[in-house]
């Protein structure tokens, strides 16, 4: 019977067919919402509101033209869209969702918070590697770009998920979920890790203002500029889905996880997940693109302090309620 729940586990939800669908469907929310802030309509036709216009937009780059750049290295040129997606699935499997408990998670284990935030870490240097081989000038800037910007918002992301992680005495991400279940009133708390851990999403996820590596009117498409068809549709589904896993890690951590069994567990999660995708748009909305060093600077100036003062407030909080 547990070999069964493994197999739902990683085929079906949360696994591989619930983590496309369900990327593909807050890709619509994201645009949906983006669109109605700025006074447009967004996706409409394809499906119900236009429910299902990114799963068009899948399946026609699927059968559109694949040109690998002459000069570029073919091999980790087309790997690199593989090996991208291949990581963002990995790290949703870490995610402690409907009946899996300590006892019988086979990927539940004291640190899985650090190893999900570092296969996370592992998708952006996936990018840098796909700009870099394109030999395009245009790619390889984004490239750079993707890289320079990992220094700067990747440590307020790690230290703003450890805030709770610390109150909560655990590394382990069902451990720290349950611990806010008992005590709900503690994740008032971590309010100011909250909006840390969704901005450095949102750079994370090179949306804007953070968007710098994609600027078109600056170059092209930056790292995905000599990227097309089927490895283009990896590239677009591995953020959608690093989004869902980002949004996921910050409701376990900041929101309590997803208690309950399957259905409940689920709804949990659809809801939690899908409320932080809409502050995600809010940002997007209402900013403006930023350069490159101003995010570096942005992070360390401000977000970085920001998350050492939540790790202070999170230690003293401790001390006193022990």
């Amino acid at each position: 019977m547990e070999t069964l729940k493994d197999i739902i586990f990683i085929l079906i939800y949360p696994g591989l067919f619930f983590l496309l669908s369900y990327s593909l469907f807050v890709e619509w929310v994201d645009r949906k919402v983006y669109a109605r802030l700025q006074n447009r309509y967004g996706p409409l036709h394809t499906g119900f509101a236009g429910m299902l216009q990114p799963t068009a937009d899948f399946i026609k780059l699927m059968f559109k033209e694949d040109i690998v750049p002459e000069k570029a290295d073919k091999f980790m040129f087309s790997a690199l869209p593989i090996f991208g997606l291949a990581i963002v699935a990995t790290s949703s499997l870490f995610l402690p969702v409907w009946h899996y408990t300590a006892q019988t998670s086979f990927v539940s284990f004291s640190g899985d918070l650090i190893v999900a935030v570092y296969l996370l870490s592992l998708a952006t240097l996936v990018l840098f590697l796909a700009g870099w081989h394109s030999t395009s000038p245009f790619a390889t800037i984004g490239g750079v770009r993707v890289i320079t910007m990992l220094f700067g918002y990747e440590i307020p992301f790690l230290l703003a998920l450890l805030g709770p992680a610390i109150l909560a005495d655990s590394w382990r991400m069902m451990n720290i979920a349950a611990f806010y279940q008992q005590t709900p009133v503690l994740l008032l708390v971590n309010i100011i890790g909250f909006f840390v851990a969704l901005i450095s999403l949102q750079a994370k996820l090179e949306r804007c203002p953070f968007d710098i590596p994609h600027a078109e009117t600056e170059i092209v498409g930056g790292t995905f500029t000599e990227y097309s068809g089927r490895k283009l549709a990896f590239f677009k589904l591995m953020t959608s889905i690093e989004m869902v896993v980002g949004s996921g890690l910050i409701a376990v951590v900041f929101m309590g996880g997803f208690p309950g069994g399957f259905w409940i567990g689920m709804a949990h999660f659809v809801v939690k997940t899908t409320f932080i995708v809409i502050l995600l748009a809010f940002i997007r909305a209402l900013c403006s693109r930023i350069r490159v060093e101003q995010v570096v600077t942005f992070s360390w100036r401000y977000l970085t302090p920001i998350a050492i003062l939540q790790i202070l407030i999170v230690i003293l909080v401790k001390a006193y309620i022990n």
